[in-house]
This record gives C-alpha cells, structure tokens and sequence, in this order.
C-alpha cells in the first residue's frame, strides 16, 4: 500500500516546471541534436548570464558545489596548510571542500539569532597561518557585506563566500558572490535555481582566477592536450546548464515569491513566540531569498510553563502525523561528526550546538500558498493540544 501524499509537501519543484516544461525540453532537445555536451555554447551562455545577474564579471561552471568551493580555494592561491575560518553550523561540503584544497577548516560559532558566522568569534579564531574566510549565506541570507569587508581588511584575508543557498540574495547593495574575491554556488535540484542533477560554479571578478579555474575543471589543462596544473575532471555539462538558461529568467520572481511566503509565516508565528518558536532572523529584508524557513523551537519563553513546552522532534512528528513534511538543516555539527571530530570537541560552539537541537525547516518553495502556510501553523498551534 503507498503512503498519502503530504498535505503540505517539504519542496515541490513541479510547480516549477511544469510551466516551462515544453522549454527545457526543447533546450535539451537542441543539445541532443546537436552533440554538444561538454564546455559547449550552453555552458558559456549560463556562464556568463549567472556571473551577470550576480554583479560580477566571470563564472566558471563545474560538476557541484563542493568542487566550487575546492577548486575555487586553488585557484585563489591557498596552499596547503593554510587555514580557513569556517562557521560550524554549515552544511558538511564546506568543509570536505576545504580540506580537499589541502587547506585547515577552523570552525567558529554562529550568531544565535541570524545562524549565520558571529565575526566576533572569528577574530579570537585568527592565528599567522590564517588566509581566508567563507562566510555561508546560509538558508538563503547574506552575512553583512560591510561587516565582512572590515573584518578582512582589517586582517588581510581572502574573503572566498559559499553562496550555495544564496543565488540572488542581496544585503547592502550587494548580491551574493559579489563581495569576496570569488564565490561558489550550488545548482542541486532544490536550489532556489537547481538542475536535474548536480552542478555548481565558481564567480569571480578577477580574471586570473577564472582562467585558473576554467585549467583546473579540465584535468589542469589551459588547452587540448597541455596539462599546466595538477587538476580533474569536473565540468558543468551542457544538459544541465541549458536547462539552468531556461530558468534564471524566472528566479528573481522565485525569490519574490519565497520572501512574500516568509513574511506571512513570520506574521502568524509572532504569537508562537511566546511559546517558544522563534523563526531566524531575518537582517536583510527582502534580500532574503530564504532557500530555507528556518524556526528554532528554544526553552527561553518564562510565559511557557514547562508542562506546555514541545521539543523540536517531538513537534516534527506531530506535524508528520498532520501531512506536513519538514527538515532540519542541520542537526549534527561539523565538529561532532564521526569522521570531523577533529576539529571540535562538545560544547566547544555552543550556539551551534543548540541550533542543532531545536531548528526546523518548514516547507517553504515557490508556489506554496497562503493557505498551505496557514494549515502548517495551525498545525504547530495544535501540537500543544494533543
């Protein structure tokens, strides 16, 4: 027997592509026709369309994020042995990344509000060995542009940005990738702007480093046959980058769309708070893309008696119960992983530790309705009373 279809599903990428189905089957159908599958006119199109709307000169597409942020590292000069500050509380690629440049993650906490990297604790993170910076737009919301630019300056570091949840995202007259000295996107399939598979770019405004890239993408090599780097194999191909020109038209609309969805939910949610569901900042205001609506269920309410309190799996299940799917982004550490527990002991990121504990993504996507937002609060009103 097949289980019900969600009430209210997590993402539904349909409503997205049904419209302009009929166009990305003729983009790909055109790359069928023609054979061109590898660095083709597909790939130099979005290539230069993304880096555009994102404000800078270059892009260099490859096979997914993480070799973005990998390969983008190289090219920007870090050596092995360098060390990187990283914020905790992102998504483990980050730090896979760092670590196949050969170069040292040095985890810092976030601010408990925003969950974005607290500067603060970065600075006490800073030793003679320290390079760069990524700051993660996470959940789809810059890190202050002008913050980040004095804390570099200050300290003479690469700021190197990890825009993956962060594609059009503006804070301060800037956009997402256009900050640092380059950028990194992912383009999976439930990005604000995702493909159907993976794939990912490098955006940069330096045109030494986008040559570089484009030489390590390719086996380290600038031209057929002449290997000047120690690259690999990691191309964005034609097929998915056709089907990414078809989309980036309609994606400042897609924003739009996630931001109006989020403003409804912080204006029902505001008399939770009282009860302890407290969504993340927002400090960008409509720059926020929000490829996540994130709530943290906290204990901090003094009006909430503890025989009324719900902890986030408990809540996650009662929606479930009620047709509601949501996420958790992310609900192990960095630095508590298995195979990362060098990088961090318990308690040593407390901010990051209790995010993990009490964060919750609800369902948040182009197309999800005010009734659909309405029926997931009610629904989180309800789970006191049962």
């Amino acid at each position: 027997m097949s289980s019900r279809p969600p009430k209210v599903p997590f993402v539904n990428l349909s409503l997205q592509h049904q419209p302009i189905q009929s166009q990305i089957a003729a983009a790909i159908g055109k790359i069928i026709q023609e054979g061109d599958f590898i660095l083709g006119q597909a790939l130099a199109e979005f290539e230069t369309a993304f880096a555009a709307a994102s404000g800078v000169q270059y892009g260099v597409g490859v096979a997914c994020g993480t070799d973005a942020i990998a390969l983008g590292l190289q090219a920007c000069g870090i050596n092995p042995g360098d060390e990187i500050i990283v914020p905790a509380n992102t998504f483990i690629a980050t730090i896979i990344a760092v670590i196949q440049a050969k170069a040292i993650p040095i985890l810092v906490d976030c601010d408990p509000e925003t969950a974005l990297i607290d500067l603060t604790a970065a600075e006490t993170a800073i030793t003679s060995k320290t390079k760069a910076i990524i700051p993660v737009h996470l959940y789809g919301q810059m890190v202050s542009p002008s913050q980040l630019l004095d804390f570099a300056n200050h300290h003479k570091l690469i700021i190197f940005e990890d825009a993956a949840q962060a594609h059009l995202a503006e804070r301060e007259g800037y956009r997402a990738g256009s900050v640092g000295k380059a950028a990194a996107f992912s383009f999976y399939p439930s990005k604000n702007l995702g493909c159907f598979g993976d794939g990912g770019m490098l955006i940069t405004n330096d045109a030494e480093i986008a040559e570089k890239m484009r030489t390590l993408r390719n086996y380290g090599a600038p031209s057929k046959y002449l290997h000047t780097e120690i690259g690999t194999n990691s191309r964005l191909d034609n097929l998915q980058a056709s089907i990414l020109n078809i989309k980036l038209p309609y994606l400042e609309k897609w924003n739009r769309d996630r931001n109006l969805a989020a403003q409804h939910y912080n204006t029902l949610l505001e008399p939770l708070k009282h009860k302890g569901i407290v969504p993340i900042a927002n400090r960008s205001g409509s720059g926020h893309i929000y490829h996540i609506y994130a709530i943290e269920i906290t204990e901090k309410s003094s009006l909430a008696k503890p025989s009324k309190r719900i902890d986030r799996n408990t809540l996650q299940q009662k929606l479930a119960q009620e047709g509601i799917e949501t996420g958790i982004h992310y609900p192990v550490p960095c630095h508590l992983q298995p195979a990362y527990q060098n990088l961090g002991n318990p308690g040593d990121f407390p901010h990051t530790e209790t995010l993990c504990q009490q964060i919750l993504s609800l369902p948040m996507y182009p197309g999800l309705s005010n009734t659909q937002i309405e029926q997931v609060v009610r629904a989180i009103e309800r789970s006191w009373k049962r």
